[in-house]
């Protein structure tokens, strides 16, 4: 019996129309477009300004296109995994809220918070649920309203970030294409790198924690960099020895889109040009758990039966890894 891939049927994105540019920032904070540009090559990011709209509505218009898309209905979906670190409430999760605004009575889902590796983690997650022959159609959504726990007085942040979601739909085949293989990591040491000082368990909201601005995101640079950067050359070697493929297999190279060094340093030490490197951070900035998937959407066009994608994320906390997709459509 052939064995049972998840394939990625079909695929859905979405940015706020709002668009946030590196001039609007000049007003805003010291800073310059020269200076965002040549640190991390993002130009504008896309923000949900829209009074009442969270992380679920930008998940819910991917779904929407999805199943337009694959002529789906809603009550055929199985299940759905939302990878989020911005849920529209802590409880309940933002994947079921997704399901409830689609009309999908008949699936259940829930979320998984691993920062930028998020798409990544929830990928492979979804994959096993198909090729365990439980499920046929399973929906997984990376999508961040990054606008909410962002510090706009912050230049070091606040340069970075943008809000925007994508998803893909995994179905079963036989054919040998799909989600092939995963290595995922997390060194929860380097949560004092990249985290959010309050609002969790640990230390939750007060007056205090607010006044301190502790809930928006916290970055040291230096050592996320280079973390990022060894992690995801590492776990794309691994990947790579375990198929028994060379870089020169890779068809494209799809990147977390976090800062554009780190892109680079990436391609570099992998020996991979850019013109196999999906790219769009210039556009839409670090979406954090909705990088990969947009990048999917953005590049679908341009891509083959039998493509060998190799889709790699480094996030907060920390967690990496990467993924090899042999593409379906």
């Amino acid at each position: 019996m052939s064995k049972i891939h998840a394939a990625i049927t079909g695929v859905g994105g979405y940015v706020p129309d709002d668009i946030l540019s590196n001039a609007d920032l000049e007003k805003m904070v010291d800073t310059t477009d020269e200076w965002i540009t040549t640190r991390t090559g993002i130009k504008e990011r896309r923000i949900l300004r829209t009074p009442g709209k969270a992380t679920s509505d930008m998940g819910a218009e991917v779904v929407r296109q999805i199943l337009s898309k694959t002529n789906t209905t809603p009550d055929e979906i199985d299940m759905l995994i939302c990878a989020t670190v911005t849920p529209d409430t802590a409880f309940p999760d933002t994947a079921n809220t997704i399901l409830d605004k689609v009309g999908a009575k008949s699936a259940f889902g829930y979320d998984i918070n691993a920062a930028c590796s998020g798409f990544l983690f929830a990928l492979t997650t979804g994959a096993k649920f198909i090729e365990s022959g439980m499920y046929k159609k399973v929906i997984i959504i990376g999508a961040d309203k990054m606008s909410s726990i962002v510090d706009y007085t912050d230049r070091t942040t606040c340069i970075i970030f943008g809000d925007g979601a994508g998803g893909v739909l995994l179905e079963p085949t036989t054919d040998g294409n799909g989600v092939i293989d995963s290595v995922l990591r997390s060194d929860g040491s380097g949560r004092e790198f990249l985290h959010m000082k309050a609002g969790g368990s640990l230390k939750p909201a007060t007056a205090e924690t607010v006044a301190k601005r502790e809930h928006f995101v916290y970055q040291d640079g230096k050592p996320v960099f280079k973390a990022a950067v060894n992690g995801m050359v590492n776990t794309v070697n691994q990947v790579l020895e375990r198929n028994n493929m060379t870089v020169d297999d890779i068809t494209w190279l799809v990147p977390h889109q976090a800062n554009m060094r780190i892109i680079n340093a990436v391609g570099d030490m992998l020996d991979i040009p850019k013109e196999k490197t999906m790219i769009n951070i210039h556009k839409y900035g670090n979406t954090t758990a909705g990088t990969l998937p947009l990048c999917l959407w953005e590049y679908e066009p341009v891509l083959k039966k039998g493509d060998n994608l190799m889709l790699t994320a480094f996030g907060g906390g920390f967690t990496w890894g990467s993924t090899l997709v042999k593409w379906y459509n």
